[in-house]
This record gives C-alpha cells, sequence and structure tokens, in this order.
C-alpha cells in the first residue's frame, strides 16, 4: 500500500476521510474503501491498495484507444491497475475494473516501478504510455509517477478516462499529460446514474477543465440502442462537443452485448451513420465511427479541401497526407499532435 494523495481528515474523533480523487468525493469511515475498491482508509489515513499492481501491460497501436489525431502508426506501451470509480453495466473489462470484493491484501496484478514500465516503453519503441483498460484516475498515483519520468525520457502520456477526475487531479497530471480519450457515454444524467453509477455535469466539467488545459482531446461515445441513440442524444452530446471545438474528433461506437447487457442487442450500423450525419450538421469535422467495418469509418480528411490525409482500415495506418501537420494538397493544418 501506499498512502494516497488529494484526501483529508473530515472528523479527528472518528478519523473519518475524505477522498479528492475523483468526482465522487467519497467520506471514507476507518476500514472502509471508496467507490473504487482500492483506496482504502487504515486508522485515519488513505491509503491506495493498487499502487504498481498492474493487471496489464501491453503494446497497442494508439488507434486502439482511440486516439486518431495523435502520433498516428505508432505503438503505445498500455497499462492498467484493478478497479474503477464507476459501475458500468455493458463494462468490457469488469474482471479487472470491479475488484470491490478483494481483501485489501489481496488486490490482483503484478508489482512494478514506474522506472519499469518507461524502460519498457523505451525498449519496445514506443512513443506513448497509455494509462487505459481500467479507470486511470484510480491508480492516480503511480500513473502520475511514471508519467513525469516518462515526460522526463522524451515519452508522451495518454489516458484513456471516463473524464471523473477531480479539478485538482486534472491540474496535477496536466503538466505531463499529451492526450486523454474521454467517454461521453450520454447527454442524460438519469443515463449516467442508472447504467454508470456517475453524473453528467462532472464529466462535462473535465473535459472543459482539460481543453482548457491545452491536453490534446478526443471523445467516445458507445451507443447502445434504446439507451443513448435518439436523435435528440446524438444532437446533444456532438453539440456540446463543437461547442468546445469543431476540430475535436467524435468517436462513435459500435456497442456488443458485455457484462450485465448481455440482453441489449448490438448498434446497428444504420446507427453509427445517423451519428455522423447529426453531428456533421452540429459542426464537428472528425467524426469516426468504431467497432465496425467501413472504408471511410476511420479515413480523416482535410477539412478545407476533403482530400484524404490518413487512411485507416481498423488499427492499421496506410497512407497519410500530412507534412508537419499540414494538409499536402492544399497546406491546411489539420488539428491534432503528429510526428
Amino acid at each position: 500500500m501506499k498512502e494516497a494523495l488529494l484526501w483529508n481528515r473530515i472528523s479527528e474523533a472518528e478519523e473519518k476521510v475524505r477522498c479528492g480523487l475523483c468526482r465522487h468525493e467519497c467520506e471514507i469511515a476507518v476500514g472502509h474503501r471508496g467507490i473504487c475498491g482500492v483506496r482504502l482508509n487504515r486508522n485515519g489515513t488513505l491509503f491506495s491498495l493498487n499502487y504498481g499492481r498492474l493487471v496489464a501491460a501491453n503494446i497497442d497501436p494508439v488507434e486502439k484507444k482511440p486516439l486518431y489525431h495523435f502520433l498516428p502508426g505508432t505503438g503505445s506501451f498500455s497499462i492498467a491497475s484493478a478497479g474503477c470509480n464507476f459501475r458500468c453495466l455493458h463494462c468490457q473489462n469488469s474482471s479487472i475494473s470491479q475488484v470491490r470484493h478483494h481483501a485489501p491484501d489481496d488486490i490482483p496484478g503484478e508489482e512494478t516501478r514506474p522506472e519499469a514500465v518507461v524502460a519498457g516503453a523505451l525498449e519496445t519503441g514506443c512513443q506513448s504510455i497509455s494509462y487505459t483498460y481500467t479507470e486511470p484516475t484510480i491508480f492516480f498515483e503511480f500513473a502520475l509517477e511514471t508519467a513525469r519520468l516518462a515526460a522526463d525520457k522524451g515519452l508522451r502520456n495518454i489516458f484513456v478516462s471516463n473524464g471523473y477526475t477531480s479539478a485538482k487531479a486534472t491540474e496535477m497530471i496536466a503538466p505531463v499529460l499529451h492526450a486523454n480519450n474521454i467517454d461521453l457515454k450520454s447527454y442524460s444524467d438519469d443515463h449516467y446514474k442508472s447504467v454508470c453509477g456517475a453524473r453528467l455535469e462532472p464529466i462535462l466539467e473535465t473535459i472543459r477543465h482539460m481543453h482548457s488545459l491545452g491536453v490534446w482531446l478526443e471523445i467516445t461515445t458507445l451507443l447502445i440502442p434504446g439507451h443513448n441513440d435518439s436523435d435528440t442524444e446524438l444532437d446533444l452530446v456532438s453539440g456540446f462537443i463543437a461547442g468546445l471545438s469543431p476540430f475535436i474528433p467524435w468517436h462513435v461506437s459500435r456497442f456488443h452485448p458485455a457484462y450485465r447487457m448481455t440482453d441489449v442487442k448490438a448498434t446497428p450500423t444504420s446507427s453509427l451513420l445517423r451519428a455522423r450525419e447529426i453531428g456533421t450538421k452540429n459542426g464537428l469535422k472528425f467524426i469516426y465511427l468504431g467497432n465496425a467495418q467501413g472504408k471511410d469509418f476511420g479515413q480523416t480528411r482535410c477539412p478545407s479541401c476533403h482530400e484524404l490525409v490518413v487512411d485507416r482500415q481498423g488499427y492499421v495506418v496506410g497512407y497519410v497526407g500530412l507534412d508537419k501537420g499540414k494538409c499536402v494538397s492544399c497546406g491546411s493544418r489539420i488539428a491534432g499532435v503528429w510526428q
């Protein structure tokens, strides 16, 4: 265990603490944990139970995060620790995200040091480290230490997040965080409460905050039939993103039955196409359709001349018509972080 960051004691007599890592701001009594299941109040001090305990370490294409405007065609050393501050009914990684019933000394994972993660990324030729698979906010102490070391070595850092990071944690990580793909699962507070165990407005606040701090943002929305795929929902989500910046890429992904949502059918391709149409009407310049097959679903075109600038099929990047971030056809700058 490692003493946690961002907490304070709110009751000296009862030794109760408040965690300030995410937007839940859990009040935790002695011997209890926060919603994430991996932060424990032991005798009035808050500890991280999953520090340095990795349940995954893989080399992924950066497109898998998904990030399409951030160092395309490069590898990202991708790590995760157990736990999550959401309880999504459709979680595809529930075996590592939902660990609330593990004993404090039995949190899964292989003990690792930040130096080892950075060395692994460098040795394998990756240009970035991604904190992903579960929720990086809940292994924040390890992620922050690793990110600082990585930045010193010239590596980029990526969060793949649900967006429930507190304002203080956002400001701590931002100087060494280069990109963040944030899930905007819905524009309905009821959906967030019933499906994820969270609220909408804190995610919107985090997206605005990350953007204001200069972190490259891409947004993902998983379309779940009958839950968040109405025209009204799609208009609200895409309108919010466009209002922040029309150049933020929006990834609209196909849902597949998983975890406690096996009774819901997979998203039809027609819903993805409808989302793209609505997002385009709202002014978004880059909309990508994920978890589905289509020749143009992953292509990046120049908003000015409409010529192809990045061709992708799945996670494989083919043609790249960019020169120092500019379209080779018309010279317009394409929003993103390019090699």
